[in-house]
């Protein structure tokens, strides 16, 4: 992270907002949740956590101090990453370059050949003019962006389309550049958002048609060759993750970080098409689910506030919920609530977390900005809480998107009440950002303290859609389950019925390899400046 950005970001956070969500005295949230500060193992902590948290709060004041402790400090998982956004601009155009590519020059955006003058020019060329080569950049993502007749909104989501063409024969490099990133800053664990086969799924709905029988439409559609689109979806994939394997030299001396780091997928349904492409998106997104355990569940994904998806909204959550009957096992996780007041009339902000919990069935909401603007959002939020239904935080991107930030965000509301959260990058190539940049707001707008970062690792690994029981019997404070509490986790050698239990369960082996990270770095020499 540049110091440019640490200054901008902290200059962002210490300007007060000028207006701030109202939040109800009744009914309370209560007294212990899974978000709240607190033990991280038990009572009391650890003289090491004691002694981390009193480093985090003599550094508070010294943003890029904070964020150097902040990106050595074991942050578990980003359970909300779309992989053609997490790639930064810089890649985009190295590649357009090298696959023969083309500038446009008034759209600014990467396109097939011919580069036909004077509307296009080779991409090789870009790095003869720097100051077209930087206002390239700009185009393509976040960097220096000002409102002004564009809003951030509408410059965010064009800018996939303008860097599409670079990343279509990309895959590995891609996944290579997302992994590395997230090894390199203490990430344990990504869930990446991909459409793998969702062309080929568009056709087919788009061949069949709509019917209101979804079970007949599934029938139609698996008899037109939907489910023979999954093993060439599963043939790409391993082809992607292998060159991702040897671009970061896994398996050798000079193996990166990243290869360390467990990769799942949740396959992206892109919802700004007509009902039977949704759909039959949707039922391969399933299929895939089922057939392949690194695809571990799905997300409809596109702006919410499209036309589209608005007048479908509703009529999408029915489909899932459906889907999710027949195929329970398959996990969901839903952008819901990506909204705010202005963008969309208000009726649209009443109801869209609440049908995608209550219809969709989803175990897992992206963005939730507008929560408190939903009809009777205490009564949701304590729902969410009883049903433990994780919120994945994404402040870089709501700030540049919706303009919401600091205390007109609804984060400190969700924790009041409990509510699970855990912080995700959303698009950290086009933000310029990563996770440490997210926690590094985290902290700053709402005073975290070092437990409180650690209940979010924690959290994001205790939600993370892998199979088996999870390492912990209780997370207010996180307690381990019988078989592990012989041992504090990570902090030792398992013994035989702990080995066993976690032998057993992905899940809790995963959450064991963050709590001896955790050990490790708690152990370091951290004292106040």
């Amino acid at each position: 992270m540049t110091a440019r950005l640490l200054a901008a970001i902290a200059a962002a956070l210490l300007v007060s907002c000028a207006a701030s969500i109202p939040t109800a005295p009744l009914p309370v949230a209560p007294a212990a949740t899974a978000s709240a500060p607190g033990p991280a193992v038990g009572a009391p902590e650890s003289p090491a956590e004691q002694r981390v948290a009193h480093y985090v709060e003599a550094i508070r004041g010294t943003p890029p101090l904070l964020a150097a402790f902040l990106r050595r400090m074991p942050k578990g998982g980003d359970l909300h990453n779309h992989l053609s956004g997490a790639v930064y601009a810089e890649s985009y155009i190295a590649w357009a370059a090298a696959d023969g590519l083309c500038v446009e020059r008034a759209a600014m955006a990467l396109v097939p050949p011919p580069c036909t003058a004077p509307q296009a020019f080779p991409a090789a060329q870009i790095y003869r003019d720097g100051a077209v080569y930087s206002a390239l950049i700009d185009a393509l993502s976040m960097r220096d962006f000002v409102a002004g007749p564009q809003s951030g909104h509408d410059h965010f989501f064009a800018a996939f389309a303008k860097f599409g063409a670079a990343g279509e024969r990309r895959g590995a490099d891609m996944l290579a550049e997302a992994v590395a990133r997230a090894g390199e800053e203490n990430v344990s664990y990504v869930e990446l958002m991909t459409s793998p086969g969702m062309g080929a799924a568009r056709k087919i709905g788009a061949a069949i048609g709509w019917d209101e029988d979804l079970a007949r439409l599934a029938a139609k559609m698996k008899a037109a060759g939907l489910e023979e689109v999954v093993p060439a979806v599963r043939r790409d994939l391993d082809q992607v993750e292998a060159g991702m394997r040897r671009r970061l030299g896994c398996g050798t001396v000079a193996a990166r970080p990243g290869c360390a780091v467990s990769v799942r997928y949740l396959a992206q349904v892109i919802r700004t098409f007509p009902p039977e492409q949704v759909f039959a998106q949707s039922l391969l997104a399933f299929e895939l689910a089922r057939a392949d355990p690194r695809v571990v569940g799905l997300n409809l994904v596109a702006p919410e506030d499209d036309p589209v998806t608005l007048h479908d909204y509703t009529r999408q959550m029915r489909i899932l919920g459906f889907l999710g009957r027949e195929m329970p096992e398959v996990e969901l996780s839903l952008h819901a609530g990506e909204l705010a007041p202005g963008l969309v009339p208000p009726e649209q902000l009443r109801f869209h977390i609440r049908q995608a919990v209550e219809i969709a069935g989803a175990r897992r909401i992206g963005h939730g900005v507008d929560v408190l603007d939903e009809d009777d959002p205490w009564g949701l939020l304590k729902e969410m809480a009883e049903r433990r239904i994780l919120v994945e935080i994404n402040l870089t991107s709501n700030a540049e998107i919706l303009g919401v930030s600091g205390d007109r965000h609804p984060f400190d509301s969700y924790r009041r009440f409990g509510v699970p959260l855990a912080l995700s990058t959303d698009d950290e190539g086009v933000s310029r950002g990563d996770l440490t940049q997210e926690y590094l707001r985290a902290a700053l707008s709402y005073r975290l303290g070092y437990g409180e970062l650690k209940t979010l690792a924690r959290n994001s690994l205790e939600y993370a859609f892998l199979p088996g029981e999870s390492l912990w019997r209780s997370t207010a404070p996180f307690a381990p389950r019988e078989a592990c509490a012989e041992v504090t986790p990570g902090a030792g050698t398992p013994g035989a019925t702990c080995a066993a239990f976690l032998a057993g369960s992905e899940k809790a082996r995963t959450q064991w390899r963050l709590e001896a990270e955790f050990a490790e770095f708690e152990a370091l020499p951290w004292a106040g400046p």
